[in-house]
């Protein structure tokens, strides 16, 4: 349930777009928006800047930033991301020295098969499209990964060049513990859910098995409600 009795009263009558030098400003009543850090609230697109509209044209007699993730998102890529591009960058890329979809079970078959069906094919395009091969190892037993697939991938997180796909990259390979998987489905080569389902292997195993957490599955939920937003941002900026 979101929390409502801090949230600041909504101020404003009317959220729309303006273009400008820097982009489409969020206005509210005509003036322009801003991050926290003071910094005009500046989309790189109209179709993203009509979505973060969109958030705060929605909110009812409170703002509430929790369901605001496009906003809350565009204020990490313009105050954060966009003043420490490479060393967002940099974090990214260790992610691939021990990705997700390397670190196999070795033990139920059906787990066994389950992770292969999900993450085989990302492996694959990382060799097909990036040049970067990946060891398997099971367990959690760490394994090294070729210095030369590792470079693959820098070099794949460089041809990011804007903040706000940076940023997004970075929710979604946080929330899956994939930076591969990340940028699959950057590169259009894996849908939304098929890459958040493939995240997801392990958990959605065990509910097949032993029933439904409904704890879990809200965290899970709103955890997918983030990644959802990411992907909205790298589709639309």
């Amino acid at each position: 349930m979101v929390e409502t009795q801090a949230a600041p009263k909504r101020f404003y009558t009317a959220a729309e777009i303006a273009a400008g030098p820097d982009g489409f400003v969020l206005t509210l009543d005509g003036r322009p928006a801003r991050t926290p850090g003071r910094v005009p609230l500046a989309l790189p697109t109209r179709a993203l800047g009509e979505a973060v509209a969109a958030e705060w044209a929605a909110q009812g007699e409170r703002i509430l930033p929790a369901t605001m993730p496009l906003t809350r998102l565009a204020n990490t890529a313009i105050d954060g991301v966009a003043r420490e591009l490479a060393a967002v960058r940099a974090d990214l890329a260790r992610y691939a020295g021990s990705d997700l979809v390397a670190y196999r079970a070795a033990d139920p078959e059906p787990l066994v098969a389950a992770q292969s069906a999900a993450w085989d094919p990302v492996l694959e395009w990382a060799r097909t499209d990036l040049g970067a091969r990946f060891v398997l190892s099971q367990g959690v037993t760490y394994v090294d990964q070729p210095e030369l697939s590792l470079a693959r991938i820098r070099e794949a997180l460089e041809r990011h060049d804007s903040p706000f796909a940076v940023a997004a990259l970075h929710v979604m390979t946080t929330l899956t513990g994939s930076v591969l998987i990340a940028l699959m489905h950057g590169a259009g080569r894996l849908g939304r859910e098929e890459a958040w389902r493939a995240a997801h292997v392990d958990e959605l195993f065990q509910e097949s098995r032993w029933g439904l957490d409904s704890e879990a599955a809200e965290r899970r939920a709103l955890r997918e409600a983030e990644f959802t937003a990411a992907s909205t941002v790298l589709r639309l900026g």
